[in-house]
């Protein structure tokens, strides 16, 4: 490679098939809405041949789609999910921020801001509350969906099938005495968070930390991210949950609606929106 090249795309580092494949999307999205492999092969001066495994590629991943009437191909749905949730988590962290720092505030614990990443969530957020005990997580940690609220709170609501493929790689980790170890377990306790709207990490994850938690959606019904509020199990006691649980399913709903999710009528009649605790509810908790 020529230094001149280099210097002319701003970058020393190149793929040459990962250049071809975008370059490829770029094609399609500039001269589409479909073109036919030779005039793929053309625009890109590739072989015919060449052409076609890259297609394949991305045609398997979903990212190009072929009109089995034509033969022509074009861009494929999976961008168009890939864009919305880039679109979703680009200011989801300022956007969800004060509803973090209100429940934070309401309930005296700890508001995590989590998504979800093939079997594991991701921390995005975390809002402290002024207390002498407090938990040591960080922003940028990863934790096992399977035994976290977070976690659980998101893949109740996946296809089942994307959910035991996450559990096939990740596998079912004992991290307590608490964990869930079986997919049979897994599934139970992912039936009672549909039908209850929250989960619960009741010490799953780490010994000694209790956590409520409740799933983010986004336009038309896409799972964001979650949100839940953990503290030591003597201050969030089993007693409490029902309590936490309701300022999370309300802060949560709140989140979800400033994201553009309108929720079904349907969905409304069945399960009533609870209300929020006034502030300070929980103080001395």
């Amino acid at each position: 490679m020529s230094h001149s090249k280099t210097r002319a795309n701003g970058s020393p580092y190149r793929v040459q098939v990962l250049d071809r494949a975008l370059a490829l999307l770029e094609k399609l999205s500039e001269h589409g809405p479909d073109l036919t492999l030779a005039e793929i092969s053309q625009s890109l001066g590739l072989h015919k041949s060449t052409a076609h495994r890259l297609v394949m590629v991305l045609e398997r991943h979903r990212l190009v789609e072929k009109n089995s009437q034509s033969g022509r191909y074009r861009l494929g749905l999976k961008l168009f999910e890939l864009g919305t949730r880039a679109v979703s988590q680009l200011d989801l962290r300022e956007r969800a921020r004060p509803f973090l720092e209100r429940l934070s505030l309401d309930t005296g614990e700890t508001v995590h801001l989590c998504v979800y990443d093939a079997g594991e969530v991701v921390y995005l957020d975390k809002v402290e509350p002024a207390r002498s005990v407090r938990l040591a997580s960080s922003v940028g940690r990863r934790s096992p969906a399977h035994c976290t609220a977070v976690g659980k709170a998101i893949i109740a609501h996946l296809p089942e099938a994307e959910m035991e493929a996450a559990v096939q790689r990740h596998g079912l980790r004992q991290l307590t005495r608490k964990t869930i170890g079986t997919l049979a377990e897994l599934k139970t306790e992912l039936a009672r968070v549909r039908t209850q709207g929250f989960a619960v990490d009741d010490e799953e994850n780490e010994e000694g930390v209790r956590c409520v938690g409740s799933v983010v959606r986004g336009f038309g019904g896409a799972l964001i991210a979650a949100i839940s509020v953990s503290g030591p199990s003597f201050r969030v006691s089993t007693e409490k949950v029902s309590i936490i649980a309701r300022s999370v399913v309300a802060t949560a709903a709140a989140l979800s609606h400033e994201l553009g999710y309108q929720q079904p009528a349907s969905r409304i009649a069945q399960q009533p929106r609870p209300s929020p605790p006034a502030r300070g509810q929980f103080a001395g908790a």
